[in-house]
């Protein structure tokens, strides 16, 4: 493969096909109204903290990576915080809209398509991105990190199954926290409520496919903990915990 990885803000005309590149999220994480509200706007207003990877020049899009700008070391904040991937894209349209000087950058989704998991590009796009924020005269960049393999135990306590270590190598046992550890990245705490998506438990079943029937904790494909339903109240809520990761630059 010829990995091409530029900016959105080089190559603008790929921004209506990033939403066509193939991926495997599950449909209810872009619920999260956050996300929802702005993701566009980071492709709008900040492209040149948009990654692309294309399969050659003209190829099709094989990756994607979005960051933004914000600044951390200010009253109210410093602490990378408990509210994690919400918090952080709120914190840097906010910086964006007042016209505060950014100090640190915080990734805010790496994704490979489909057609391409297990060929190396994650880690391909997360090293460009380190450059790229490196090249904007940055000393940091963050990230929330969703661990990959976290789903398929969704009863283990995040705090440690964020810190468990491989035998031997004393890697992280998750695969891309992995990645980010090899990159340089430390571990720093979890990010408890970094995402939420709540919604009635009809719109929780046009989007799972599951019952929701019964009140308690709901075990959904790709969610990291339980859903908490609440059947008889007829509402759901998702609260998706997170990994701070600071790469140092």
């Amino acid at each position: 493969m010829d990995l091409m990885i530029t900016t959105l803000a080089e190559r603008p005309e790929l921004r209506p096909l990033l939403w066509e590149m193939p991926d495997t999220w599950e449909s209810f994480i872009g619920e999260d109204p956050v996300g929802w509200a702005n993701i566009g706007r980071i492709m709008a207003e900040l492209p040149e903290y948009v990654l692309v990877a294309t399969d050659g020049p003209e190829g099709p899009i094989v990756a994607k990576a979005f960051s933004v700008p914000f600044v951390l070391d200010m009253d109210g904040r410093r602490e990378l915080p408990d509210r994690g991937w919400d918090q952080v894209v709120l914190w840097a349209f906010s910086d964006l809209r007042h016209g505060r000087r950014p100090d640190t950058v915080s990734a805010v989704e790496i994704t490979v398509s489909s057609d391409h998991l297990g060929r190396g590009i994650s880690g391909r796009m997360l090293h460009a991105l380190r450059e790229l924020v490196r090249g904007r005269g940055f000393a940091q960049l963050v990230a929330p990190v969703r661990p990959s393999a976290k789903s398929a135990e969704p009863e283990a306590v995040m705090a440690e199954y964020a810190f468990r270590k491989r035998d031997g190598d004393g890697l992280p046992h998750d695969p891309w926290l992995r990645v980010h550890a090899r990159a340089g990245g430390v571990l720093e705490k979890v990010a408890p409520a970094s995402m939420t998506v709540s919604g009635s438990t009809e719109e929780w079943r046009r989007w799972t496919g599951l019952a929701f029937d019964v009140s308690g904790p709901l075990h959904v494909p790709g969610a990291l903990v339980p859903v908490h339903v609440e059947a008889e109240r007829g509402y759901a809520v998702y609260v998706e915990p997170n990994v701070w990761v600071r790469h140092r630059l």
